[in-house]
Formats: C-alpha cells, sequence, structure tokens
C-alpha cells in the first residue's frame, strides 16, 4: 500500500500507543502523537520563531523557508518513531490491543530509551528517502541526533556499530515492525509535504530544530489536549492530522507562547514619564539606529556611572534590535536574585507602558515564588516541566492577596509558562546570569534554552560582576548568540576595558569572524559611551565623542572615598600595643546624627555575622527618637525567611526610590545584597574595606538623585567611608571570614590604591575607569610598589586562571568545533550538578515550631500547620517556600537524629532538600546542633551561626 491509501480508514495499523492514561484506561495511538506533533511544530515556526531564526533554520538546511518549515515538521513528526519497539510491552493494557501479527514478530527484541531507538531506526529510513548518511556530520546523522535529542540530550550515533541497519533490525523487531516503521515514517512524511532533502544541516540550525521539536511535543503530550481525542479518535491518519493541524493553533495560543509587537509608543510614555532622552540615549537613538539599520544585529556595550541611565540606553537598543524584524522580544540577564526581582518591575512596567493587549513577562531565578509581584498561583505540586499537567484555572481556589497582581494582568505568564524551564520561553523575560549561562553547559534541554536566548535582545546587566569562572562561561555563551544571530546588550558602571574586548571578540567569532581577523580592531568601549559592533562584517561603531563629553558634563559630580584604619573585632593586638579605633566605633560615629538629626544611611557590612553583630551594636549604642529603632534600623541580608527577606528589599526600595515616600530617618544595615542595580539613594554610606568596582557600584547610591533635599547637618559633598582592617602596625588585614569571599587581592589592592589619595575628591564619572583599570585591570604596576601585594597579585592571577580552566572543561564546545551534536553533550551534567559558578551549593532551611499537639506549624501559635501526611496544595508549597533560607550545605551535613522531611514532600522536587530546623516554643533562641554547627533562628537578626 501507498502512503495515499495508508492516510485513509483502515489504511494502516493504528494499535500501537504512544500514550496511556491508567486513570482512565485511555489509549492513544502512536500515529496520531507523531502527527500531533508535527502540526503544532508547524504553529511554532510561524508564530513562535522570529524572522532570523527562521532564516537561520533555513539557511542551515540549503532550502527555501517554505521548504524548511515542511521539514521541521517532519523532523518534529518523527520523535517518538523508536516506540515501535520494545517500548510498546511497557503497559500491559495497550500491549495487548496490539495485533497477533506484530506480538509474534519481536524477534526477542532488546529494550532500550525510546530516543535512542528513534534515531538508530530513522537512519536507515533517511537514507532511503535520499538524505547522506555516511559520515557523523552528514545531514541524515545529525538529523537522526535532533531526533534523537528530543528528550533533551544528543546522543551519538555509531553508524557502523549500533545505528548499523542490520543491528537496527535485530534489536528493534522483526520485518513486521521495520515494515510498520518505514510505512509511518513516509506517512509523516508525506502529510507534512517534507519532500525536500536538505543539502546540509549546520549546527545553529540543528540546535534550534531541537528546540522547536521539544516545545511541539510538551504542547501536545499534555493530557487535556490528547485524552479526549483518544477517547473519539479519528478513522485514519489523514482525517486527524487535518483536525490536528485545525486545533494546533488554539493550543499554541493556550500557551502564551504567542509573539507580540509592542506598539510604538512615545519615549516618555515608555520610560515612566522621563522628559526626554539624555545625551547617552539619544546617541543610542540616533546613531546605533542607523548603524543597526545597515549592519543588522551585532554587540553593543554600554559603560556609564551608576546611575547614569544604562537601563534605558540598554531598552531603547533592544527595541532598535527587534525593529528590523529578526528577533522580537527582551532577555534582561543579572547577577541576583534581589537584582533580578528589582529589574522585573522596570520591565513589567516598560512593557505594560506599550499597552500591549497581551505580553507576559515571565521571571526565572530559583526563588521566583519569594517574588509578590510575580505571584504564581499555578505552582505545580509535581514540578518536572515534562510534566503533561495543565492548570485551565486556579483549580486550587487560590485568590490574590491584597496588593499582589491579578492573574488577568497583561503582563502576566500564563499557566504553561510557568514552568521551570519553559519560563525562558516567554516573550519578555528577567532571569538570573545561570539561567542563561547554562545553555553553555552540557545539561539537558540546553537547546530550548538556546531556542529561548536567540529569538530576542539579550542585555546582559552589572558584567562587571561576573567573577573568572562565570565570565568564561559568558564568553562561550556569547560565541553562540553570535552564531546564532541574537544581538547582545552588555551593561557595566566598572567593566575593565580588556574584560569588555575579550567578550566582543568571543561575540565576533561567533558570527564567524575568528580572533586573528580582529586581532587589528580595538573593541574597548569608551566611558561614559557605548560600542557597537555588527556580527555582518565586524565593524565598529562609538558614541559621537560630542555626545559622550556632553554626557559627562552633565552627569559630573564630585565625591570623596576615604579610608578609615579600623580593628576588626577578629583582630587581636599584642599586649603593650596603642589602642586603637574599633570597627564598631567608627560605624556609631558616622550614624549617630543620622540617629539625632535625621537623614537615610546605609552600612555595607562583609559578611552576615558582621551585619548582625553591626546592627546589635547600634540598636543599643545610639539613642533613637520615637521609642527605638523599630523601623528606622532595617537589617537585610541573605539568611533571612524568604518571605521576611522580599518584604524588606521592597520596602527598601520604595522608601528610597526617586519618587517613594523618604522617610524622616532610615539605617539600613546590610552586605552586598543592595550593592547592584537596585534605583536607591541615601545620604550616608559606610561600607566595609572591598573591591574596587564593589566601593564605586555603592559610591553611585549616594545621593544619587540630584532633587533630594539633603538634611542640613551634612558636607558639601557626599562622602563613602570605607572600614580598613588593620594589624597593630597599620597593614590590612583581612579577617579569615572575609577571604572566602572574593580574591584577597582585590580588596587590598584597592586599599593600596585609596591611600594613594588620601583626602582627594573624585569626579565623577572622569576617574572611574581609571580606578577600575587601576584594581581589575592591569594591576602589575600597582603590586610591584610592594613585596607582599606583589605575593598577592601572583596568587589572584594563579587563582583566575584556575577557574577559568574549571569553567572551560564543563563548557560545550564554540559551534565551529561541534563536528557532532553529541559533542554538546560529551558530559552528563544535570542541571542541579552543573556549576555555573564556584563555590558550594546551598541548602534551604525551614524552621518549623512543633505545636501541643504534636504537628509541624510555620508559626509558634500554630496557624499555620503543615501538610505532613499528603501532598501540599499549590497555596501550601508557596508558602512553605516564602519561610525557607538558604545555608551552606555544610552546616546542615550532620542531620543524625534531625526532623525529618515528611514522606508526603519527598517526591515535589522543590520540597524534597529541605532541611527543618526545629524552633523551641520554650526558648526560640536555643539553638539547633548539626554536627558541630549550631543555627536558630532570631526574629530580628535571622539566622545565627556558630560552631565549635
Amino acid at each position: 500500500m501507498g502512503v495515499r491509501e495508508d492516510a485513509r480508514r483502515g489504511g494502516i495499523d493504528l494499535k500501537p500507543w504512544g500514550k496511556f492514561d491508567r486513570g482512565q484506561r485511555a489509549v492513544y495511538p502512536l500515529l496520531f502523537h507523531l502527527l500531533d506533533v508535527a502540526a503544532v511544530a508547524g504553529v511554532v515556526w510561524d508564530r513562535y520563531l522570529t524572522r532570523g531564526q527562521r532564516r537561520l533554520i533555513a539557511s542551515g538546511l540549503g532550502v527555501t523557508l517554505a521548504e524548511a518549515r515542511c521539514l521541521v515538521m517532519f523532523f518534529a513528526g518523527l520523535h517518538d518513531l523508536g516506540k515501535l519497539s520494545a517500548f510498546q510491552e511497557q503497559e500491559a493494557h495497550p500491549w495487548a490491543r496490539i495485533s497477533d501479527t506484530l506480538r509474534s514478530d519481536t524477534r526477542n527484541w532488546r529494550s532500550m530509551p525510546h530516543e535512542r531507538a528513534t534515531m538508530h531506526s530513522v537512519l536507515h529510513l533517511l537514507a532511503e528517502a535520499g538524505y547522506p548518511v555516511d559520515t557523523s556530520d552528514s545531514p541524515g546523522v545529525l538529523v537522526a541526533q535532533i531526533l534523537g535529542g528530543h528528550h533533551g540530550r544528543f546522543l551519538q550515533v555509531d553508524i557502523d556499530g549500533a545505528a548499523k541497519t542490520a543491528r537496527v533490525n535485530l534489536t528493534l523487531g522483526g520485518a513486521a515492525w521495520q515494515d510498520l516503521r518505514r510505512r509511518y515514517f513516509a506517512l509523516v512524511r508525506h502529510l507534512t509535504g517534507a519532500t525536500a532533502v536538505p543539502t546540509d544541516v549546520t549546527v545553529q540550525a540543528a540546535v534550534l530544530i531541537t528546540g522547536v521539536g521539544i516545545i511541539a511535543d510538551r504542547l501536545a503530550s499534555q493530557g487535556h489536549y490528547w485524552l479526549p481525542k483518544a477517547q473519539a479518535p479519528a478513522f485514519g491518519a489523514g482525517e486527524h492530522y487535518a483536525q490536528a493541524v485545525l486545533d494546533a493553533p488554539a493550543l499554541f495560543e493556550e500557551s502564551g507562547l504567542d509573539r507580540v509587537v509592542l506598539p510604538e509608543t512615545p519615549f516618555t510614555q515608555a520610560h515612566g514619564g522621563l522628559d526626554k532622552p539624555n545625551d547617552l540615549q539619544a546617541s543610542v537613538l540616533e546613531q546605533l539606529g542607523t548603524a543597526v539599520g545597515e549592519k543588522g544585529p551585532g554587540i553593543v556595550v554600554v559603560t556609564d556611572a551608576t546611575g547614569g541611565g544604562k537601563t534605558v540606553a540598554a531598552l531603547e537598543a533592544a527595541r532598535i534590535f527587534n525593529a528590523t524584524g529578526d528577533t522580537a522580544g527582551i532577555l534582561w540577564l543579572l547577577p541576583t536574585t534581589a537584582t533580578t526581582d528589582a529589574a522585573y518591575d522596570i520591565l513589567e512596567a516598560y512593557v505594560a507602558a506599550h499597552r500591549p493587549e497581551h505580553a507576559p513577562v515571565s521571571l526565572v531565578h530559583s526563588h521566583p515564588y519569594l517574588n509578590t509581584a510575580y505571584n504564581d498561583h499555578r505552582l505545580a505540586a509535581h514540578a518536572p516541566s515534562t510534566s503533561d499537567a495543565y492548570w485551565p484555572g486556579g483549580d486550587d481556589g487560590d485568590e490574590p492577596a491584597a496588593g499582589e497582581r491579578p492573574e488577568e494582568r497583561v503582563t502576566v505568564p500564563d499557566g504553561w509558562l510557568r514552568g521551570w524551564d519553559r519560563a525562558l520561553l516567554a516573550q519578555f523575560t528577567v532571569a538570573t546570569h545561570d539561567q542563561a549561562l547554562m545553555a553553555a553547559l552540557p545539561v539537558r534541554f540546553s537547546a530550548l534554552r538556546m531556542l529561548a536566548l536567540s529569538g530576542r535582545t539579550v542585555i546582559v546587566d552589572e558584567v562587571h560582576a561576573l567573577p573568572p569562572f562565570m565570565r568564561r562561561t559568558l564568553s562561550r555563551l556569547l560565541n553562540w548568540l553570535g552564531a546564532l544571530g541574537c544581538p547582545v546588550v552588555l551593561l557595566s558602571a566598572t567593566l575593565p576595558a580588556g574584560t569588555a574586548d575579550e567578550l566582543v571578540r568571543s561575540y565576533l567569532d561567533g558570527a564567524g569572524h575568528p580572533h586573528a581577523a580582529t586581532a587589528h580592531l580595538d573593541c574597548r568601549p569608551p566611558y561614559p559611551g557605548w560600542l557597537y559592533a555588527a556580527a555582518r562584517d565586524a565593524s565598529l561603531t562609538r558614541i559621537d565623542p560630542a555626545a559622550a563629553a556632553a554626557h559627562a558634563d552633565r552627569h559630573r559630580r564630585r565625591a570623596g572615598i576615604r579610608l578609615h584604619p579600623v580593628r576588626h573585632p577578629s583582630c587581636t593586638d599584642p599586649e603593650n600595643t596603642p589602642a586603637r579605633e574599633e570597627r564598631l566605633d567608627r560605624i556609631t560615629r558616622e550614624i549617630a546624627p543620622v540617629a539625632q538629626l535625621g537623614g537615610c544611611a546605609a552600612v555595607y557590612c562583609a559578611t552576615m555575622a558582621d551585619a548582625q553583630a553591626t546592627y546589635e551594636h547600634l540598636c543599643a549604642a545610639l539613642t533613637w527618637p520615637d521609642g527605638g529603632p523599630d523601623g528606622q534600623l532595617l537589617l537585610l541580608h541573605a539568611r533571612l525567611p524568604g518571605h521576611r527577606r522580599e518584604a524588606r528589599t521592597r520596602r527598601i526600595r520604595t522608601a528610597l526610590s526617586s519618587h517613594g515616600e523618604r522617610p524622616e530617618r532610615l539605617v539600613i544595615v546590610t552586605t552586598s545584597l543592595l550593592d547592584m542595580s537596585l534605583d536607591i539613594d541615601v545620604d550616608v554610606m559606610v561600607s566595609d574595606l572591598a573591591p574596587m568596582h564593589t566601593l564605586l557600584q555603592r559610591l553611585g547610591r549616594l545621593w544619587r538623585f540630584s532633587h533630594i533635599l539633603r538634611p542640613a547637618w551634612l558636607p558639601e559633598h557626599p562622602r563613602l567611608i570605607v572600614l580598613e582592617p588593620t594589624d597593630h602596625r597599620g597593614r590590612t588585614l583581612l579577617p579569615p571570614a572575609w577571604r572566602p569571599l572574593d580574591s584577597p587581592f582585590l580588596p587590598l589592592a584597592t586599599a593600596a590604591c585609596l591611600t594613594r589619595r588620601p583626602e582627594q575628591l573624585l569626579t565623577l564619572p572622569d576617574d572611574v575607569q581609571d580606578l577600575v583599570e587601576s584594581v581589575h585591570g592591569d594591576a602589575g604596576e600597582l603590586a610591584r610598589a610592594d613585596a607582599a601585594l606583589r605575593r598577592s597579585h601572583t596568587l589572584h592571577q594563579a587563582r583566575t586562571r584556575t577557574e577559568e580552566h574549571h569553567s572551560t572543561l564543563h563548557l560545550v564546545p564554540v559551534w565551529h568545533d561541534t563536528l557532532s551534536l553529541s559533542d554538546l553533550h560529551r558530559q552528563n551534567l544535570h542541571p542541579r550538578e552543573a556549576a555555573t559558578r564556584l563555590g558550594t551549593t546551598p541548602r534551604r532551611l525551614l524552621p518549623v515550631h512543633r505545636t501541643p499537639g504534636g504537628r509541624l506549624a510555620l508559626d509558634a501559635a500554630g496557624t499555620q500547620p503543615l501538610p505532613e501526611q499528603h501532598k501540599p496544595t499549590t497555596a501550601q508549597i508557596r508558602t512553605i517556600l516564602q519561610h525557607t533560607l538558604p545555608v551552606p550545605a555544610a552546616w546542615v551535613s550532620d542531620r543524625r537524629g534531625h526532623l525529618p522531611t515528611p514522606a508526603a514532600w519527598r517526591t515535589h522536587a522543590l520540597l524534597a532538600d529541605l532541611v527543618l530546623l526545629p524552633r523551641s516554643a520554650d526558648d526560640p533562641t536555643r539553638p539547633v546542633r548539626f554536627g558541630r554547627h549550631r543555627l536558630h533562628l532570631d526574629d530580628d537578626l535571622g539566622l545565627v551561626h556558630s560552631a565549635d
């Protein structure tokens, strides 16, 4: 029989199953599922892929756009062909329905993962269809690997071994099964119209095609879609496919993946009422718009002092890139969850200001459930992203709490987009750096991440905050983004020029301009200003010097950084040495006027233990008006329960924002949590010694807004007080607890640099780049001035090289070194194990109370009991996670004799690894011992840690 006959009623065997629901004993024919996925893939091509992605795929296959669409549907439809194998025996009920002819022709077949069976069986079918399969980079071999990668990992094809036709026929059933696979293959090809044979399959095209197939498979695998079709099946394949083509657009629309075009909006409306662009932003609008119109996508580096308007410049650059039609949307990457939460509010407001009918903005980091602005009422109880679960509405009856955004808001993602890796697919996304860097690691579904990144403009904020380990990963990711034609915007206030040059060259190398060909280019951006490197020809465009000068003039201000030697409590002076100023005493002197006379201040501490000690000292040592420090002195660090930390962060961002209701008096004691991308302003600032780029970032939040009325007692110019821990001889001595935070050389070099200019005021932004380069660029000159600093510099260089080496070990190869798709998954890394930064992965701690009745609860009164005997509901999961806090895994590694996690939680990915911290009703401050570590949760201080 031919394909036309097979498509008709009774034309082909539909008994082999692809989906089975045990509860309803519903069996769904495999062929129908294949055709469903093919139909959905066509809609994904039409409505999700951008013009640039479609062109890249068509060019990578060597065919027209129309032919490429058919081929992508064909490949997606073949993804589960390997289920025509021993897979059919996995479920007794659907296996019993298989015809006697097939059941008697198994030939002792061997069970194997169906994705590998698909890859092996398709290879010789592709050869029969005219696809070359002679070498590992032949089109047929790469297509087989695309199909084998639909479960997230590309597999090696042994074309002369396990994938050889004779071996495949021995392991995947007899002639009847071989014939049925051949007929299914031919029928899917016929119905999708994929008659063209690609002349090539580039690695870039293969990665994107794989991502399309994964999306289509996940959408078509949702139970609410296929179960009704299983209960009322079509009579033939042709009839089913015709209906699937009609049903696919509605299914896709439910996912929230539809691309939208933001309406043209005046600059003032789009950016929260700004009167007009500043000189930097105006140059982006004028110069970059012209350059991108001529050259197309590329990479832009924007450098400017904190508060200079880089965010608006980046959003305008993204608008310019997206206006070409090759990309649509924004992915904004930041270093921490706190900065990501702040950026979410900005991007959400930016998108909403365009007044689209519906434009989801997703938030992607490890704890989005803590952000009340991104309140997720649909947290899956089973969590894995490949689940078939579907939430047509708030089925658990949750209602938005007071102050939370309603679900009907046009920027709130639909249910399908709330999956942990699917959220990256939203057109507008804010995420931590880690979420994007995972695309450059050999983890499952890295192709899906790469597809999600490549269709829009990627903004990488706070690039300077990346340590060498992460910077090397970013460099590899930029290489791939260059290869995929994805525009990129890098933002930083304190980026060494050499680092910017390196990252730009990595992008250009991916775009087809090897390092040797760009060696003559000076890819260092001006400061302040921007640089654009075109992916097409590696040509460079810089901000007009006149515009850069005008911008610097308009934002020029004077500020001081004063270094104060102090004794840290960890340093014990020898006997008979003169008394020195204590760290806490100096902080008290600087903050006392704020407590007495008013103002807003920030005290940045190097560690959480220092922050807790500082907070306690200021509570007791200062006289606070209005009955005490409550509401006037605030402690913020990472080891507060999530709901408290998020509430405090929002209060700070609101009170100290440009247009917030500024309190008469507020002192914040914090750590690096408030370092980056928070648009806040304080009158007084004290900081422990830190690397130069960190101090300059903090300085940018001192007198940030010119319209703020300052207290009369303040000096003429803003002044950052830096506390330098020293020994009794006056030499910089870093406390032991500070040394793991960063390379010791950086704070030591910063202290040496600041010592050279003790009372000299800085001119911002003029002096910023020189200070950055002296410590974070070529610090050799500074290191040569002191033998101890020179030794520290040598160790710093060795540490940097070691971090870069460890990072490189796990990275996927650059695209032009990828001969086989399996090269992208040579290592078997799980996302939980993959490292995007050096250091131990933290554990989540959940403080709990035991009620008089013996139940566990989140509060001492027992009003929030925990579900111990049954699976938690959606609302309960969210509440539990909001009460957790991170701790180093070593602190809780010894849990002998401790409360175990309830058995009902152990099947949930986010609850299974929680560590319970019991709190005593009689004495809440009594610590709980975990081996040599003692922990207790203080209502004011957060988690308090001590060790033997």
